[in-house]
Parts: structure tokens; C-alpha cells; sequence
């Protein structure tokens, strides 16, 4: 498909500045930008590549001036946030890269599911009894979609996703290979000869609109009631949130992170990558947690913590800067140890 910079300009309300007429059939990095491909400037540290890109057209920022000429035939087209009209034209973009429909053969269905209109149902993908699919959902190849389950119109699941019997997912997810959602959380009850035996996992998870969750994470069922992911929230790759935990409304969870057993996190919270979150705990919105922070304790609202355990990010910056001159501190106190021990032999 092909789009000109008038075409572009006016679906994302900005103006051009050079040839309305030129087209682009294709997306490129500035550096990296060749005729009939489309670019974006967000980040000042590129600015000297839209001197020299072979892109056709470059979205920019309304304010921007340049300093000397630009490239050869480079068309602009300006707009108020440029990362997040270019964030619009990808998403339109993967849609149309991804508007598959119909169902592959081989594949199963239930007599006992529903399939909504506009569904696309990938090769060897299982639908199990009583599950309810919506509208234009995208169930890719190998997939399996449990007894009872329940997916909001517009869902897309990716090759191998995993939504196991009872779990309710909304609309407008993106689930990416490998997610399994609604496998048995980790309870496990103490005999008194010291073996383990399980403790059923009879609950669900509830997904509301909105959630994207990335490769390889899993979501555990509850013990009892469910496991939440509220509207909006984002989880990273290679992720593990355990029983009854309930992540609130648009947080974001980056890989690597575990949140054990029915822990709250809030809304609007971040975090970082290797996180790890102890059980039965309250985080409260807001909250931004530093890369590979250990979380053993509750933490207010509009908290800001890094390190294991984890406290205020400011005394961790400050202790950090103590930390890293503990090696000289320990020399000169081995030496004036040294001297002192001298001083008191020669004193004997």
C-alpha cells in the first residue's frame, strides 16, 4: 500500500511542509531511511540524520527549525508529539500487516462455543466447550482456549498462547507467544512427615481491556476468586505474577519482574526489570520500583524505591556513593590500624 504526505498529514491533523504528492509504501529508521519510506523524529540526539536520510517523508514536531538544508526531495509533515503519531501510523500499520479472517484447517472447535462474527482461528488451535470468543478476534495457530473461557472482541492471541478453563479476558488485549493465563498458582500445604501436598487452585483470572502481556509471562489462577489485571496494564516478556495478586489500572510490569501470591500493586505504577515482590503485600499507586529491587515490605502511595530490600530511590542514590568508596575507607582504616598498633608497641 502506498500513502502520500497529504494522505498522512491530514489522518494525523498535521500540516506538510514540501511535496504533499510524494509517497511512501514502507517504514525506516532516519538513519537508515531510503526513497518511498517514512521516518520520525522525536529524539534531538538524531536531528543530524534528517540532514542526510534518503526518506521520503519525516515526521516532525510543529516547532521544529532546521539549521541548514535538508535532505534532497525530504518532505515534512508536522505535527504536536511526533513519537506519538508515529506510534499511531505503526499501529495502523501492524494492522493491516495482521487483518487475517476465516478459520486454517486443522483446527477444533466445540459445538458447545461461540464464535463471534469476523474471528480468524489459526491451524491446529483448540477451542474447548462453553468458551465464548467475540467479535474480530485473532486466535493464531496452536493456540488452546480452555472450557468456559471467556475473550473480548478485537483480542489477539499469538502463535502458542495458553488461556486455560474459566479465565475471562477483555476486549482489545494483545497476548504474545508462549502467555499461558490461568495455570495453577503455587500452593503447596506441609504433612507432618515434611511432604508437600497441593492445595487446589480453583479460582480464575480476570483480564479487562485493554492488556497487553508479553512473550513467555504467565498469570496464575487463585486458590479462590480471581487473579485481576486491570484495564490497560502492560507486562514485559518473561514475567510471573502469582495467585490472587491484582495489578491496578495501567501499570506497567518490565521483564523478569515476580509478584508472588496475592499481593496488591495499584494503578499507574511502574516496574522495573527482575523486580521481585514478596507475597500478601500492598503496593500503593503510583509507585515506580528501580530494576532488580527486592519488595518485602508495604509501600505507600507515589513511593520511589531501588535495592534489596528496597528503599526511598534518594538514600539509595546517596548510600550507593558511600558504598563505592568502602574499599578506600577500609585501607586507610587497615593502615591507621597499622600505625596504631606500631605506636603502642614502641609506647610498651
Amino acid at each position: 500500500m502506498q500513502f502520500s504526505a497529504g494522505q498522512i498529514a491530514e489522518f494525523l491533523q498535521g500540516t506538510v511542509d514540501g511535496d504533499a504528492q510524494v509517497l511512501v509504501h514502507d517504514i525506516a529508521k532516519i538513519e537508515e531511511g531510503r526513497t518511498g519510506t517514512l521516518t520520525f523524529l522525536a529524539n534531538p540526539a538524531y536531528t543530524e540524520h534528517l540532514y542526510t536520510t534518503g526518506a521520503s517523508v519525516a515526521i516532525v514536531a510543529n516547532d521544529f527549525r532546521p539549521t541548514r538544508p535538508l535532505a534532497k526531495s525530504l518532505t515534512l509533515v508536522r505535527v504536536a508529539d511526533p513519537r506519538a503519531a508515529f506510534s499511531r501510523l505503526l499501529q495502523m500499520y501492524a494492522a493491516s500487516r495482521n487483518d487475517k479472517f476465516g478459520y486454517e484447517q486443522p483446527h477444533y472447535i466445540s459445538p458447545q462455543a461461540r464464535i463471534g462474527e469476523g474471528v480468524y482461528i489459526g491451524a491446529f488451535s483448540y477451542i474447548a466447550d462453553g468458551a465464548d470468543i467475540g467479535d474480530g478476534v485473532r486466535i493464531h495457530p496452536h493456540c488452546y482456549i480452555g472450557e468456559g473461557v471467556r475473550i473480548g472482541a478485537g483480542t489477539v492471541l499469538h502463535p502458542g498462547v495458553r488461556v486455560l478453563a474459566r479465565c475471562q479476558v477483555g476486549a482489545r488485549c494483545v497476548f504474545h507467544s508462549g502467555v499461558v493465563i490461568g495455570a495453577d498458582g503455587f500452593g503447596y500445604t506441609p504433612n507432618a512427615d515434611g511432604s508437600l501436598e497441593k492445595m487446589p487452585q480453583i479460582g480464575n483470572v480476570v483480564i479487562e481491556d485493554d492488556v497487553e502481556i508479553g512473550a513467555n509471562s504467565t498469570i496464575d489462577r487463585a486458590t479462590l476468586g480471581s487473579t485481576f489485571i486491570r484495564k490497560g496494564v502492560k507486562i514485559d516478556n518473561l514475567v510471573q505474577v502469582g495467585h490472587n495478586v491484582e495489578i491496578g489500572a495501567h501499570s506497567v510490569v518490565v521483564a523478569q519482574a515476580g509478584i508472588a501470591g496475592s499481593t496488591k500493586v495499584g494503578a499507574h505504577c511502574q516496574i522495573g526489570g527482575q523486580v521481585g515482590i514478596a507475597g500478601h503485600l500492598n503496593v500503593g499507586d503510583r509507585t515506580r520500583i528501580a530494576a532488580q529491587s527486592g519488595i518485602g515490605s508495604h509501600l505507600p502511595p507515589d513511593s520511589l524505591v531501588q535495592g534489596s530490600p528496597a528503599f526511598a530511590k534518594l538514600r539509595y542514590d546517596r548510600s550507593y556513593v558511600l558504598f563505592r568508596k568502602l574499599p578506600d575507607v577500609y585501607r586507610r582504616v587497615d593502615e591507621l590500624e597499622k600505625e596504631l598498633a606500631a605506636l603502642r608497641a614502641r609506647s610498651a
